[in-house]
């Protein structure tokens, strides 16, 4: 039997395809309900439809995976490994993962929950690093010490092509985005230890940009700068259904804000999407973690 799997939703941006492919690594899809009928992240809904649809102004609401197919799949899983790690999306944006930890009780100690605030790319790296501990041999339990022990070394930046569903989510008043919808104000937000927060209010497209490319760069010349010094630091794009962007977006931060980097490009979840609308695009680091003494 095998030793240590790795599970995390599809707010990882990793859906059940792409865990196959890296290995050790397995995928539950999140829910999302349009029109009254059941989707699954990644599984029986893409990005693009999702879109589509909710420009049509369709009604949309996700959730977090039933106890059954957590359950289900932790398992299946368990048939061929002695031990699970379990990584969901912040508990700061979901309550999965208390349900999770909840659940983990009958498992007999073979599931542990990982709670390191992480979302998107930055639950993606998580499940990365958690597979490169595994296969160095860590125990379950020291690998969701080191992940949460290493939630502060990420923050993204994120901003919105609309107010529209900011407001249908209640994040900003109805007069507010009245107000910013004539005065082309856009925010910029920051999704930092799990919580989305308001980071900065600027007018149009290319000011909420430089925006965030200010604060990557003030990150790099404070807080990460110890890790910039060590060759740690990747930087990451994220975007709600906007590839031809994004590309755009890398292109230029590669050659004319940090040259020398790679900088990665991922599709936001669609639990971030419902409540910011295609267009969405936020951009941060991450740190990565020192390989096992």
């Amino acid at each position: 039997m095998k030793k240590v799997a790795i599970v995390t939703d599809t707010n990882s941006g990793i859906f059940p395809a792409q865990a196959e492919e890296i290995g050790g690594v397995f995928v539950v899809p999140m829910p999302i309900t349009i029109d009254g009928v059941d989707y699954e992240e990644g599984v029986s809904i893409t990005a693009e439809e999702f879109y589509r649809r909710q420009a049509e102004g369709a009604d949309i609401t996700t959730a977090q995976p039933s106890p059954a197919a957590m359950c289900g799949l932790w398992d299946r899983v368990l048939e061929e490994y002695e031990s699970l790690v379990f990584i969901p999306m912040t508990s700061g944006l979901s309550g999965t993962c208390a349900t999770a930890q909840m659940l983990s009780g009958a498992f007999g100690g073979r599931v542990t929950v990982v709670d390191n605030c992480a979302i998107s790319a930055t639950l993606k790296m998580a499940v990365l690093e958690a597979r490169r501990l595994a296969d160095q041999g860590a125990e379950p339990e020291e690998i969701r010490r080191q992940l949460e022990a290493h939630a502060d070394n990420v923050c993204i930046y994120i901003t919105v092509n609309t107010l529209k569903y900011l407001k249908k989510g209640g994040r900003i008043t109805p007069a507010a985005a009245a107000i910013g919808d004539v005065l082309n104000i856009r925010p910029v937000m920051k999704i930092e230890r799990g919580k989305l927060d308001a980071f900065a209010k600027v007018r149009g497209r290319r000011q909420s940009k430089a925006a965030i490319i200010q604060a990557m760069k003030d990150d790099l010349a404070g807080r990460f700068a110890q890790f910039l010094a060590q060759g740690r630091v990747r930087p990451h794009i994220a975007h709600a259904g906007i590839p031809e962007e994004a590309e755009q977006w890398k292109e230029e931060m590669e050659a004319a804000y940090f040259p020398g980097f790679s900088v990665e490009v991922h599709e936001l979840p669609l639990s971030i999407g419902t409540h910011t609308g295609q267009g969405a695009l936020g951009a941060g680091f991450t740190i990565d973690m020192e390989p096992l003494a």
